[in-house]
């Protein structure tokens, strides 16, 4: 079982960065992937970013452009540096372990705590 520890959320304003960290633990050799999703207050989960066994990155409409998702197999680590950050992404942000399918991406790891981002205007 793969388990995950996200970390780097906080308070900042509009047009500001931010970097969210994910240490991923435990049998990382059955996941090749990685995404990140986040949750808005009193909305749906939804799948910002992802990236495959050969690094190929895939990101909503949203934050295409301001963020970039990367991964460091040496320190089992995912990140999301984001850039630009406007109110609308104010959210808990989830890091997942999983896997591709064709083109879908399954998680395959239990939801951590997350780490709040949260962006004034």
């Amino acid at each position: 079982q793969v388990r995950v520890t996200e970390s780097g959320g906080g308070l900042v304003q509009a047009g500001e960065s931010l970097t969210l960290s994910c240490g991923l633990s435990g049998s990382i050799r059955s996941v090749n992937a990685a995404g990140w999703y986040r949750q808005p207050l009193e909305k749906e989960r939804e799948l910002v970013a992802t990236i495959s066994a050969t690094d190929r990155v895939n990101y909503a409409d949203s934050v295409k452009g301001r963020f970039t998702i990367s991964r460091d197999n040496a320190k089992s680590t995912v990140n999301l540096q984001m850039n630009n950050l406007k109110p609308d992404d104010t959210a808990v942000y989830y890091c997942t372990a999983g896997s591709f399918q064709g083109a879908h991406y399954y998680p395959m790891t239990r939801w951590g705590q997350g780490t709040q981002v949260t962006v004034s205007s």
